[in-house]
């Protein structure tokens, strides 16, 4: 499956292919937990065709109960209504939604503001990125191969955000730093399989990873987790401890080549250690900083100890990629 995912974000990312349109169900299933958010804030969706996004769908339909005051969304190089652009148009569009004018609570035609861009629309222009400036908080699906560039963005700007990404985006040297720091974290709805409508000639390996309705095409793809900077109670809640380590240090082996013991999972952490930890990375999903502190990752931490790029060692075999944690309430 991990070989599979990796192949076709390659793909993606050699062919600019990132046009993976968010289903209504995950995006109202994760967004429920941010309300409190929202109430009086303009919401930014740059990486969407505005007219088809789930993203622009739900925002819209949801303004006035989440008391938004401004939305707006933009769409790279497409003036079509088909739903995957294949970026023939060298100029893209705007919308802007302010909220129901006719008190049918409905988004109309009518009410929401069509504006055409100089350029191409790209999150990168100076025109998406004078829109960013004005927005409070920015919810989209990114493209996957441009995804540090993508958050680097949102950090610079200083703006909350909320987006879909891979599991393995945490293990990016970029993006673990603003974990570390506390600047990104896990949203709610995170892991398991979700699938993305993609185009016709989107090309999918595994056949059980294809499934198309009323003659559109999607793919599933697993370990897709929400990335944000918006406070949840989930972030707060701590996480059930019940193993020790004493008198069982034999399910704990130290690594070859860092001072720190193994955590095979989550669950397992144990509730009397006070040392140095590693655990796997679907620990960040479950992470409260008021319990733990987060202080590394592998390959960084190996490097800095040894001056040699390698995953922790266990009996002189590599391991999968591991974050270094400490149990502050010891």
């Amino acid at each position: 499956m991990a070989k599979s995912l990796n192949n076709n974000l390659k793909k993606a990312k050699a062919g600019k292919n990132d046009e993976f349109y968010t289903e209504l169900t995950d995006i109202e299933k994760e967004l429920r937990h941010y309300k409190e958010h929202f109430k009086g804030k303009t919401v930014f969706c740059n990486c969407d065709d505005p007219r088809i996004s789930n993203f622009f769908h739900y925002f819209s339909h949801k303004f006035e109960d989440l008391g938004l005051k401004r939305l707006i969304t933009t769409c790279y190089k497409n003036q079509e209504r088909d739903l995957f652009s294949e970026h023939k148009s060298e100029s893209a569009i705007w919308l802007e939604y302010t909220g129901d004018k006719n008190g049918d609570r409905v988004p109309n035609p009518e009410e929401i503001g069509i504006h055409k861009l100089k350029g191409d629309g790209d999150f990168r222009s100076q025109e998406s990125i004078d829109l960013l400036t004005q927005a409070d908080i920015v919810v989209t699906n990114p493209p996957f191969s441009l995804f540090r560039e993508y958050v680097a963005q949102l950090i610079e700007h200083d703006k909350k955000f909320l987006i879909i990404g891979n599991q393995n985006n945490f293990t990016y040297k970029e993006i673990f730093k603003l974990v570390k720091e506390n600047k990104i974290w896990a949203g709610v709805d995170n892991g398991g399989t979700k699938w993305f409508k993609v185009p016709e000639h989107y090309d999918i390996q595994t056949e059980t990873r294809i499934k198309t309705v009323d003659g559109q095409k999607y793919f599933s793809m697993g370990s897709v987790y929400w990335f944000t900077n918006l406070d949840t109670k989930k972030r707060h809640d701590d996480i059930i401890l019940y193993k020790n380590y004493y008198n069982n240090e034999s399910e704990y082996p130290t690594y070859d080549n860092y001072d720190a013991i193994n955590v095979n999972k989550v669950a397992d952490i144990p509730m009397d250690y006070k040392g140095l930890m590693g655990v796997p990375i679907t620990f960040i999903d479950k992470y409260n900083p008021e319990q733990f502190e987060i202080l590394g990752i592998d390959r960084v931490l190996v490097e800095e100890a040894t001056g040699k790029v390698s995953r922790f060692r266990i009996n002189d075999k590599e391991i999968y990629a591991r974050v270094i944690i400490r149990n502050k309430r010891i």
